[in-house]
């Protein structure tokens, strides 16, 4: 195996929450040296997020924390509202080729560390900033969550029943999405400097990355002046188009006909019934203006096996099928454990837990590396002693001082 393609990178990172230490993680799995910024007196968010192991709140018994942060990382405290602790920032990122943070715009130039500061220390570091608006305009200084830009995105617009209100999706979906334009900008900006032995400053603001994702609704509105309307399930150019209830507690399988072979096929499936033949249902276009009879006789059907024999009928006939998935069957999922996703990993307060993920994708010639994630403070003294040589007697000095609260 090949050494991996981000060994000899050194970030820094003063991000929190989602999106900042998803973008570095990329690189963390594949050789790059993080190194992860916090204070005890106000840790990582996502340590407080639920769940927690046994139920019981704790900085490191987050589970929510851990899948952000399941990778190789050293994890240090630091309080910037001492003196000497701005100083020892300043040190890492002496030490750093990328600094990356994704607090809300001007925190960092409070400190006297946004990038034109940076660039005195390190005339070639590459800067990433995340936050929702980005670093200028009227809403910059508008803090942001996920769970909020997921709805200024239009994401929440789009999933709901017609009879209604919009539904809030169950997880801030811009914290998935914009890591991907994070990463691929500091791979380009690593590609620059390379070239130029120039550093650059990257803005990231998550709220127009998210808005590539619903291109079709703002298509449809420029060009038609067409607004969407919510119509739960169904889809205007499919039927059977639904998620139906299987046999069993709670389980469903989700199915799409879009082909009149398709449609061929699924009725093969379902034993050609008399229904099939009716005249409601021999086109398409019948079948989406008589999709609340069709979908009750496909129900009908499905109720009598279960969510995997349902799913495992249609694909066999070539009709678009797939369980409603939870996360006991993520766990035993024969495609994610042939790709080995989950690790299984000791964790000091956790204990041994199978959560922890890789990054999703595969590279031909270097393998990913996962790891636990860190407690707080946990790398403290090499981080400072071995990485920025001080000496033992001085750490133990600003340890005493509330340096690294």
């Amino acid at each position: 195996m090949q050494a991996k393609p981000f060994e000899g990178i050194k970030i820094l990172e003063f991000n929190w929450a989602g999106v900042g230490p998803f973008s570095l993680s990329y690189f963390a799995y594949y050789g790059a040296e993080v190194i992860k910024v916090e204070t005890s007196r106000r840790p990582d968010i996502t340590r407080t997020g639920s769940p927690f192991k046994d139920g019981i709140p704790g900085a490191e018994r987050s589970s929510y924390f851990s899948w952000t942060l399941g990778v190789k990382k050293y994890d240090v405290t630091l309080n910037f509202n001492h003196p000497k602790g701005l100083e020892l920032a300043k040190r890492l990122v002496a030490w750093a080729d990328i600094v990356g943070e994704s607090f809300t715009a001007g925190v960092m130039g409070k400190y006297g560390l946004a990038y034109e500061d940076l660039k005195k220390i390190k005339p070639n570091i590459i800067m990433f900033s995340t936050c929702g608006h980005g670093q200028t305009g009227p809403l910059a200084k508008h803090p942001s969550t996920g769970f909020t830009l997921t709805t200024l995105s239009g994401f929440n617009s789009m999933s709901g029943w017609p009879d209604r209100r919009s539904c809030t999706l169950s997880a801030p979906y811009t914290d998935f999405v914009s890591p991907l334009f994070g990463a691929l900008a500091l791979i380009a900006a690593l590609d620059y400097r390379r070239r130029t032995a120039k550093g650059q400053y990257i803005d990231l603001p998550q709220h127009e990355a998210a808005l590539n994702f619903v291109t079709p609704l703002m298509l449809n509105y420029a060009v038609n002046q067409r607004e969407l309307t919510l119509t739960g399930n169904r889809c205007a150019y499919a039927a059977p188009h639904g998620a139906y209830r299987c046999r069993g507690n709670d389980r469903w399988c989700a199915i799409s006909v879009f082909t009149d072979e398709e449609w061929d096929s699924f009725c093969k499936v379902v034993g050609n019934p008399p229904w099939t033949k009716d005249s409601k249902f021999t086109t398409l276009l019948s079948r989406v203006e008589n999709n609340e009879e069709l979908d009750c006789f496909v129900e009908e059907w499905t109720i009598h096996f279960t969510a995997e024999q349902v799913m495992a009928m249609m694909q066999a006939a070539g009709v678009p099928a797939g369980v409603a998935s939870n996360a006991e069957d993520l766990f035993q999922d024969p495609q994610l454990k042939h790709y080995h996703h989950f690790h299984d990993l000791d964790h000091p307060a956790i204990g041994k837990c199978a959560y922890y993920q890789g990054p999703g994708f595969r590279l031909s010639e270097a393998d990913y590396e996962v790891a636990r994630p860190p407690l707080l403070g946990e790398h403290n003294e090499y981080v400072y002693t071995k990485i920025l040589g001080i000496p033992d007697d001085e750490f133990v000095q600003l340890m005493e001082d509330g340096v690294f609260d």
